[in-house]
């Protein structure tokens, strides 16, 4: 997953007009947990990815204006419903949504 992890992270320094800084977080046992961005607004995003391919964006702006947005492919049952399940986007009023983003992570960071 380390690999991984750094090419997203090379991925994100390549915007560099909005990201400060990258950091690869990692469990106590020293494996790469995930990849946070620190965004010039003041803003981050959390990039978690699995061995099996489950996935979740997380942008946290809750010291800006409170709000959190999320894209993950966890397959819960509730959101069955939703044409690009089991992708799916939580909106700003934590809503579920059609997930614009699909596919393999590289690309969906990218985007």
């Amino acid at each position: 997953m380390l690999e991984t992890y750094l090419l997203l992270d090379s991925i994100a320094k390549t915007y560099e007009e909005i990201v400060l800084e990258t950091e690869i977080l990692k469990l106590p046992s020293g494996e790469a947990s995930k990849l946070r961005i620190e965004l010039v607004d003041g803003s981050f995003a959390d990039l978690w990815i699995s061995v099996s391919g489950k996935y979740s964006y997380h942008w946290n702006r809750l010291e800006i204006d409170g709000t959190i947005y999320r894209y993950d492919n966890a397959p819960h049952k509730v959101w069955a419903y939703v044409a690009t399940f089991p992708h799916h986007f939580h909106n700003v009023m934590s809503e579920i949504e059609d997930a614009v983003l699909q596919g393999d992570i590289h690309s969906g960071v990218s985007q």
